[in-house]
């Protein structure tokens, strides 16, 4: 799953430093802004679907985002792949692009 946050104006202007940026910013903004650097395009999914350190950033970074927006629900399943991709329940799943590769008859 892939998600796309939109960041607010703040984070996105070059004439406040990075600092300023960084304690004017909203806890809700700077975890959307991690979140979206933490996701895993389509042009890193080769590289990176084995990736457990990756993938659960990427997944924990999202149940953040919901959490500060109060909700929980949305949060849990991201949480829940981020515990299995580090205690190694989950396994990447093959690539969509290319298909099934067992044979119907």
């Amino acid at each position: 799953m892939i998600l796309h946050f939109i960041l607010p104006p703040m984070l996105n202007t070059s004439s406040v430093s990075n600092t300023d940026q960084l304690q004017s910013a909203t806890p809700l903004a700077l975890a959307q802004a991690l979140a979206e650097k933490l996701t895993i395009t389509p042009n890193q999914w080769h590289s990176l679907k084995g990736d457990r350190q990756a993938q659960a950033q990427q997944q924990l970074a999202a149940a953040l985002v919901f959490l500060l927006k109060e909700q929980p629900q949305e949060a849990l399943p991201h949480l829940h792949q981020a515990t299995g991709w580090l205690d190694r329940s989950i396994s990447p799943l093959p690539c969509p692009g290319h298909g099934n590769s067992t044979k119907q008859h």
